[in-house]
């Protein structure tokens, strides 16, 4: 099946064309908006024009949408209405799903759900200790994010392994300008670090993670700041960024921490601690671990947030191989042979997840 992909970020689009897991096509455009509508996708798929059905990656499904769905007007109306659960990501994604409509309307338009991998979550992990009623209501709970990429990177991480999904626990760790965390036991998301939205969990290049809410309430009624500045600055001058005065590009933080600057050296170890005991945290979500699968940008480039982490990972029978580590490429084992934990870096490849998510929805 030749399966077109759409993922529209909030200044950028990227269309990649999959025939089975061939990359035929892979095209992002940088400056698409959506103001710009479907002219700029007809030109950049010009004589690619034989495909079978489209996938679009979506965000956020909410409480409604908990695997990937067929496209209708319905769904389109009921995705307008939770569009502030991820108000940087959903209104792209739709006006990317409505100009690729409008360009293939014959073709079979499938919405693959960040969130969905995550369905399976227990109640315990997913809760929020709040007011019963207020979760009801709302519908206030820890959704999770980056599954497509988690639900990939596990897949892989096993079939490197040479062992059954169904028998492994998972981390899987994608590390990029977001960052989150999953417990993947036998296959299925039993934990994750992100929640009702993706500012929860590890530190990241611009955005926090977790920190306490009786701080941001001490902000607001003691340091007169407003919602929208706090929110800003949560989203975009806090994490990396906001500890070392960088753009929040782990490259950097690394060179100023090297050459000895205080903050860099800081926001470093701040990024290390918090990647360590929130993966201690997964494990014990599993009971134990089997394997750790690094993903994403730093997780595919960064040989010195794996061995930070292998190293706190030592104590379970973490051993991390040098030569492994530091080698180019991904999908490859970097433990070593007497390591009980085995230690996998993938490249992030929500392609292909989305396109075998089309295909699977499409033969059912």
């Amino acid at each position: 099946m030749r399966v077109l992909v759409v993922n529209a970020g909030s200044s950028s689009l990227k269309l990649q064309i999959l025939d089975d897991h061939q990359l035929v096509v892979d095209l992002n455009l940088q400056r698409w908006s959506p103001a710009d509508g479907f002219e700029p996708i007809r030109s950049a798929l010009a004589g690619h024009e034989h495909i079978d059905a489209v996938g679009h990656r979506v965000v956020h499904g909410g409480q409604m949408y908990v695997e990937s769905t067929v496209i209708t007007d319905e769904v389109i109306t009921n995705l307008e209405s939770i569009q502030d659960l991820a108000p940087l990501h959903l209104p792209p994604a739709l006006a990317a799903i409505e100009a690729a409509r409008q360009l293939l309307p014959d073709l079979t338009h499938v919405a693959c759900f960040d969130t969905a991998f995550h369905r399976s979550i227990p109640a315990a992990a997913a809760t929020y200790a709040l007011p019963r009623e207020w979760n009801k209501k709302w519908g206030l709970r820890r959704y999770g994010f980056h599954g497509l990429s988690h639900a990939y990177a596990c897949a892989k991480g096993a079939e490197l392994l040479d062992r059954p999904l169904s028998e492994l626990r998972i981390v899987t760790a994608h590390l990029g300008a977001g960052a989150s965390l999953t417990a993947i036991d036998g296959g299925q998301s039993v934990d994750t670090t992100m929640g009702f939205t993706p500012l929860e969990g590890l530190v990241m290049a611009t955005r926090s993670g977790s920190v306490d809410p009786g701080l941001v309430l001490w902000l607001q009624r003691n340091a007169h700041y407003s919602l929208d500045e706090i929110t800003d600055r949560l989203e975009h001058g806090s994490g990396l960024a906001g500890l070392s005065g960088t753009s929040g590009d782990l490259r950097d933080v690394v060179a100023l921490a090297e050459a000895g600057e205080p903050d860099a050296v800081l926001a470093l170890a701040v990024y290390h601690h918090r990647l360590a005991t929130l993966t201690g945290s997964m494990i014990t979500s599993m009971g134990g671990i089997d394997m750790v699968v690094f993903t994403g940008g730093i997780g595919e480039h960064s040989e010195l947030v794996r061995r930070s982490l292998a190293k706190s990972l030592q104590f379970l029978g973490a051993n991390i191989d040098e030569l492994s580590n530091t080698a180019n490429g991904t999908d490859r084992l970097v433990s070593t042979t007497e390591s009980t934990v085995a230690l996998a870096v993938v490249q992030a490849r929500e392609d292909i997840q989305i396109a075998d998510e089309v295909a699977q929805l499409l033969a059912a």
